[in-house]
């Protein structure tokens, strides 16, 4: 008996390689690349050709994304800024503790800010800032505690301390980006130890590094500008390879790599199948590339911005959260070691202490933040796109380190962040320092919590759970972090 499914030699029982219909004709039988390939595989594969060559329409585990455009902006301040110098300033307390700057007053009653912010604290009902953040388990370079939302993700203690996902890889798997096309999680990286990666979710996940695909200007490790630009290499084709040409040649690599994966089942093999078609993806697409180039935007936009690199990579932030990035990370560091914000001691370069160090970076992030806010807020993405300026730590209550009278160091018993957008609650200031702003006097805010908070509003689930090499689960909200409340 024959029929469908049925074997000609009259077995019961479906034939194993029916889906691949090696017997039909496909156009030429051996000239046409997919006949070719059937024939040659059929009796070796057992997955149907429609399961292998399965394109991928998000980023999501269930393949179901959320609707709408949410997305984060993170401003990674890398070296660690100092707490009591930007938004939780100790007026009345001595120079050695208080530090070289003034307090101002803000948009909230009773609530003040480094003199150094002024455009933020005139708008600070857009803000919330929070003066009572654990910071204990954290260090930098690597940065990973505060960016996997994980208190054993500290590479030097072991390496695969380094495999704890990003909370952005997180939301890529999860969430996927908002629109085909763009990359879910991307990063403006100044150097690999700032910034968090995929880890045990596979390279897939791994951020797409903006710096490759944009003209920016390129500055030196202590912040002068070398008066050169950047190449933006990523979008430009080898020589004699047109766009039609690329899509030929990935058509048939998906042939050849969706019949590849009916032999092996692993999925490292479909991650990087997958990987690379993503890339390939971006270059032949339009909407990536519209997305990266700052030409596009108008000039009295680009002006309000600055020429300044951090402020061109905050614009290019909200062009990629408009155009459908789901997360973007902005590494806020000229310098490739421990960064920037690093601020031990006017003495000791390249960072300096806080009077020559910290106190040119404070007008240009103030202006790049409040920029980013308000353009958001115009274009009507402030309730979509949640923004996000922090560090991995805070700085000692007392000056002088390292032979330095005007630095702090590492201190990791508090720190202070701001939020802005998404959605939330703002215009307050959660939890409070000790006198000295050297230990959390209330209201303790883990990275945990940051890490519900940020997929609570991605709608990611917060019982969800990834698998290590071994196949052992792990939550993503780890800690018994919960999303902070007083946003909600």
């Amino acid at each position: 008996m024959s029929g469908p499914g049925r074997s000609q030699s009259g077995h019961d029982h479906a034939h194993p390689f029916g889906g691949l219909h090696a017997r039909e004709r496909e156009g030429l039988v051996v000239a046409g690349r997919r006949g070719m390939l059937k024939a040659s595989l059929a009796g070796l594969a057992g997955l149907t050709l429609p399961d292998l060559l399965r394109l991928r329409s998000t980023a999501s585990a269930s393949g179901a994304r959320p609707p709408g455009g949410k997305a984060v902006i993170l401003l990674w301040m890398a070296g660690g800024p100092s707490q009591i110098d930007t938004w939780d300033p100790k007026p009345g307390r001595p120079l050695e503790n208080r530090g070289p700057f003034g307090s101002i007053e803000t948009s909230l009653p009773g609530v003040r800010l480094c003199e150094h912010l002024p455009k933020q604290a005139a708008m600070l009902d857009k803000f919330t800032i929070i003066r009572s953040v654990d910071a204990r388990h954290s260090n930098h370079e690597p940065n990973k505690v505060f960016q996997t939302a994980n208190l054993d993700a500290e590479p030097r203690l072991g390496p695969s301390k380094d495999l704890y996902p990003a909370i952005g890889s997180i939301v890529a798997r999860h969430h996927g980006a908002n629109n085909p096309g763009i990359p879910p999680y991307v990063a403006f990286q100044t150097s690999r130890t700032h910034v968090a990666y995929g880890g045990h979710l596979g390279k897939q996940f791994d951020p797409f590094i903006a710096n490759q695909a944009c003209r920016l200007p390129v500055y030196d490790l202590v912040g002068v500008d070398s008066g050169r630009t950047s190449a933006a290499g990523f979008f430009k084709l080898p020589g004699g390879m047109s766009h039609e040409r690329l899509k030929g040649r990935q058509a048939l690599l998906d042939d050849l790599d969706g019949l590849r994966r009916a032999l092996d089942h692993s999925p490292d093999v479909a991650a990087m199948d997958r990987y690379g078609r993503e890339a390939v993806d971006l270059l032949v697409g339009r909407r990536a590339q519209r997305a990266f180039d700052l030409d596009d935007e108008p000039e009295a936009v680009r002006d309000r911005y600055g020429k300044h690199l951090w402020c061109q990579q905050a614009l290019l932030a909200r062009r990629l959260v408009e155009a459908g990035a789901a997360f973007v990370t902005l590494d806020l560091s000229y310098h490739t070691a421990s960064g920037t914000w690093d601020n031990h001691g006017d003495n000791i370069p390249p960072y300096g202490g806080i009077s020559k160090g910290l106190k040119p970076l404070l007008p240009l992030f103030d202006h790049l933040i409040t920029t980013l806010v308000t353009d958001l807020d115009q274009r009507g993405l402030l309730d979509d796109v949640l923004v996000i300026a922090m560090g991995e730590f805070g700085r000692t209550p007392r000056m002088g380190t390292q032979g330095s009278s005007d630095g702090r160091d590492h201190w990791n018993a508090v720190m202070s962040m701001c939020l802005a957008g998404g959605g939330l609650r703002h215009g307050q200031v959660i939890g409070s320092s000790e006198a000295d702003g050297g230990h959390i006097k209330d209201r303790p805010v883990t990275p945990g919590d940051l890490a519900a908070t940020i997929y609570q509003h991605m709608g990611v689930p917060l019982d969800a759970v990834y698998h290590d090499a071994n196949r052992r689960p792990h939550f993503i909200v780890a800690d018994g972090g919960r999303p902070i409340a007083e946003l909600f």
